[in-house]
């Protein structure tokens, strides 16, 4: 294997294209706070933070996996010999020392925020990934925790809490869906997934359940009138695609699951639309003013 294929392996082991993502949601949580044009260079360090630390996240959960990926993924970096086992944790090492030296230049809510969330992605794999339900709820915790350190790190976390909290609670449900759908190979492996331990039944309503709640927060912003109207244009359809994604998984778990994370988007995108409104009117008001 030659130096190309050695430097292939260090970046395909980061799941480069899941790190990034994480990246864009700590912007849209940074966006959706109100701070991208007030502290640009914060969110800056804020989203290179969180590709590393997720990257390293990616690269330690190989490490654990590296047996059962063996068997069920030969093809992933370690198992086929581009990455050895020593060197995952050198990276990993690497890239959660760099996420800590940029998190450190934010403000102190987003330092704590990182420290936990890297503590966290440390402990996952070992600690949490086989306890029934406590796996997704660490997934789910990280997933929402990515739009809460955006708003963090300008300075406002709860800007970004109601998304963080809609975020969460349809990962959650994402997660135990995707679990129901994997419950047969999951139960040969030995693994006890909150289906295996509860039922694929009580697994899908409580699936459900975070849904609903997640649907009523949603309606917060535009509630209080953080958004207006045109955030609830968006985020209805979101909802309701969401809410039935989660129905539809009680008959096929797998087409569940792909619509849920659909209407995860959609709700993201509402999110994005509901600020860059605001943004809009206030610039337009602003303007106004001067001109009188």
């Amino acid at each position: 294997m030659g130096v190309i294929g050695a430097v292939r392996g260090y970046v395909e082991v980061t799941r480069p294209g899941n790190a990034l993502a994480a990246g864009v949601l700590t912007f849209t949580g940074a966006f959706v706070a109100g701070g991208v044009f007030a502290a640009p260079e914060l969110v800056l360090v804020a989203v290179a933070a969180t590709v590393l630390a997720t990257g390293g996240g990616n690269v330690i959960n190989d490490y654990f996996d590296r047996e059962i990926d063996e068997v069920n993924r030969p093809n992933r970096p370690i198992p086929r010999g581009a990455v050895s086992p020593r060197a995952a944790i050198a990276e990993t090492a690497g890239l959660f020392a760099g996420a800590v030296g940029l998190a450190i230049l934010l403000p102190r809510t987003a330092i704590i925020i990182a420290v936990v969330n890297l503590l966290l992605l440390l402990a996952y794999t070992e600690l949490f990934k086989g306890i029934p339900g406590v796996g997704n709820l660490v997934v789910a915790s990280l997933t929402g925790s990515t739009f809460l350190f955006g708003g963090a790190a300008v300075g406002d976390p709860l800007g970004a809490v109601v998304l963080c909290l809609l975020a969460g609670l349809a990962t959650l449900a994402r997660e135990v869906i995707k679990d129901v759908e994997d419950v047969e190979g999951d139960r040969q492996q030995g693994l006890s997934t909150l289906p295996i331990a509860a039922g694929t039944r009580v697994a899908l309503w409580t699936a459900l359940a975070c849904l609903s709640v997640a649907v009523v927060a949603s309606s917060v912003p535009y509630l209080d009138g953080t958004f207006g109207v045109v955030y609830a244009a968006a985020v209805v359809p979101a909802d309701a695609v969401m809410l039935t994604a989660a129905w539809r998984a009680f008959d096929n778990p797998a087409i569940g699951q792909r619509r849920l994370k659909l209407g995860m988007y959609v709700a993201i995108a509402a999110f994005l639309l509901g600020r860059a409104v605001s943004i809009v009117n206030w610039t337009s008001a602003i303007h106004s003013v001067l001109s009188d």
